[in-house]
């Protein structure tokens, strides 16, 4: 059967008041950029509803593409025929068999937008909802909670069949909530942190710190991956990937060893935080979960936190391990954070790390060093990458050949 349409539905966007035409269009513009590649597509928008014409386009393709995008509650492909009552029949029977299982209800929902179509809405019920009666096997009608109702829309150029809703991200659009700095890791928690975020509308850069020569190419191609995994859900994930090494070596040179946990979790939120000014950000975000390791308590936090005034974004804060795993598995990050390849935070972490530090301890021990400079030399030599899911698939179709 070919669809001539998609129908999306929206959720949180259709409780907005007068911003809602800007969700809508950061909506359409998401969309679009997650279908690009996939034919000559066109969106039409209204308040209510978003249409998805798919002319030359693949419908299979696109309603994978579609499932992941935020802001959008369901959605359902559409068929389109001519005016006339036996098309209507016989595309509402096809509709019918692609679904149908043993035993079960349905029932056919009749709009008639065009009052000029010579049968209402109780003509056009029955007289379809008769005819798939007669041509199908175990089947009967349920007016009240069928498990397939067919959905038909008579507009003026046209006629209109349904009968799948399937689940969308929910959420808001990617982009309506302003921008914000992700640091991204190679581990679990970092890309699930991105993810809740990026579902309440907030458009991420991800920021990694990368430590050559402890830290090896295949740790840099593991978080690349994992921006580009997060990219299935906005269309593109920008990347900055800071040269951390010099950094790195100075602080475990001067920092007391129960301390450069601290102090290298500071010098990481400075970077980050010169990378969010650079770039119109509003806030960092961290994978952390209260308690889960020595960085992560409420005195580690306060300590490090005191760098900067910026809010730092912590959507994981209450979620245990097992919780975030699961999170990382439904977003398919979770194989790839687990490929033993160790990101700088892991290689240098020290056998006995302050659970309780002390911001003036901290600030002495670091008082010793010209770190600004050290700082504005990583954020100038920090590379930028735009990274998207084709170019992973591309990627990995390419490493297989050899």
């Amino acid at each position: 059967m070919m669809y001539e349409r998609i129908l999306i539905r929206y959720g949180e966007i259709s409780t907005k008041g007068r911003n809602r035409k800007l969700f809508i269009k950061k909506l359409r513009e998401n969309i679009l950029e997650v279908l690009k590649d996939l034919g000559n597509i066109q969106i039409n928008a209204n308040r209510d509803r978003l249409h998805i014409l798919l002319r030359d386009a693949d419908a299979d393709k696109v309603i994978e593409r579609l499932k992941p995008v935020f802001g959008i509650q369901s959605f359902s492909p559409v068929v389109k025929v001519d005016k006339d009552i036996d098309a209507m029949k016989k595309a509402a029977l096809e509709l019918m068999k692609k679904t149908l299982k043993r035993n079960q209800t349905f029932k056919v929902s009749a709009r008639r937008a065009d009052k000029s179509f010579e049968y209402d809405t109780n003509e056009i019920n029955y007289r379809l909802g008769s005819y798939i009666l007669r041509n199908t096997e175990d089947l009967t009608v349920d007016v009240r909670n069928p498990d397939i109702n067919i959905n038909v829309e008579v507009r003026k150029e046209g006629v209109y069949l349904s009968n799948e809703v399937i689940p969308g991200a929910t959420g808001m659009p990617v982009g309506t909530s302003g921008k914000a700095m992700l640091m991204l890791s190679g581990g679990i928690d970092s890309p699930v942190a991105g993810y809740l975020t990026m579902k309440r509308g907030v458009d991420i850069e991800a920021v990694h710190f990368h430590s050559p020569p402890y830290t090896s190419e295949r740790a840099k191609q593991k978080v690349m991956d994992l921006a580009r995994k997060l990219s299935v859900f906005s269309g593109k994930v920008r990347l900055h990937i800071v040269p951390f090494t010099e950094i790195q070596t100075v602080i475990h040179g001067q920092v007391p060893e129960n301390y450069t946990m601290t102090s290298t979790r500071r010098m990481m939120l400075r970077i980050a935080d010169e990378i969010r000014i650079k770039n119109n950000g509003l806030a960092i975000v961290t994978g952390e979960s209260l308690g889960q390791v020595a960085s992560q308590t409420l005195e580690s936090m306060f300590a490090i936190n005191d760098i900067t005034s910026t809010p730092i974004l912590r959507p994981l804060i209450a979620h245990d391990k097992l919780e975030i795993i699961d999170i990382a598995q439904k977003i398919d990050t979770h194989d790839i954070s687990i490929l033993p390849y160790e990101d700088c935070c892991t290689i240098f972490t020290p056998p006995t790390p302050k659970t309780k530090p002390k911001k003036e301890k901290v600030e002495y021990y670091e008082s010793f060093v010209d770190f600004d400079s050290l700082i504005q030399k990583a954020v100038e030599g920090t590379e930028t990458l735009d990274l998207g899911a084709a170019e992973m698939k591309a990627f990995h179709d390419f490493e297989d050949l050899l």
